[in-house]
């Protein structure tokens, strides 16, 4: 493996924002790359964002909610946006209160991941949450969603099913089993 940091930089020449909306904004780049040849790349630009691996003793609050791009509902962990300026353990607690209604007591920064770095610059934020007590919801007005707590073994039957299919809640469960077996995470 070539140790060059920048050995293949691509170098932007021209930048065209085509779309801004409420949560990204996708831009066209036209990048010189290391042979000199120019070549063009679409990127969306994302806040960033956090999900929440809730531990209710041997239960993992999950939520269900129906995904637009995906045509179909979805089980996942409790997750959303940053918010500008906002700081991403206060975002997992805001987060997790809003699609559960539980607080914790104990929050711990599992990982920092990208969605899809292909693409996009979206840097999703994992922690575990524990001695949770319950509480309100307080969904936004367009979330529309239910709150359940799984098993390890619901979460991976949800998993075979493609009930549970996004990168955060597999990564997340798959902590879960690490953590269930070993007693350490991350």
């Amino acid at each position: 493996m070539n140790k060059e940091p920048n050995r293949f930089e691509e170098t932007t020449v021209a930048t065209e924002t085509i779309f801004e909306g409420r949560i990204i904004t996708l831009q066209v780049d036209q990048v010189k790359l290391p042979n000199g040849k120019i070549a063009t790349r679409e990127i969306v630009r994302h806040p960033g964002a956090v999900a929440v691996l809730a531990l209710l003793g041997d239960r993992m609050l999950v939520v269900d909610q129906y995904r637009k791009p995906l045509g179909r509902m979805q089980v996942e962990i409790p997750a959303g946006k940053l918010d500008p300026g906002e700081a991403p353990e206060t975002a997992a607690r805001r987060e997790l209160e809003e699609e559960t209604g539980y607080r914790c007591g104990s929050l711990r920064h599992i990982s920092s991941f990208y969605s899809s770095p292909g693409f996009a610059d979206e840097i999703l934020h994992l922690y575990i949450a524990e001695d949770l007590t319950p509480g309100d919801v307080h969904l936004d007005e367009d979330e529309f969603l239910e709150c359940e707590a799984i098993t390890l073994e619901e979460a991976k039957r949800y998993m075979a099913e493609s009930r549970i299919s996004d990168a955060k809640t597999i990564m997340a469960v798959y902590a879960w089993q690490l953590y269930a077996l070993t007693g350490t995470i991350g």
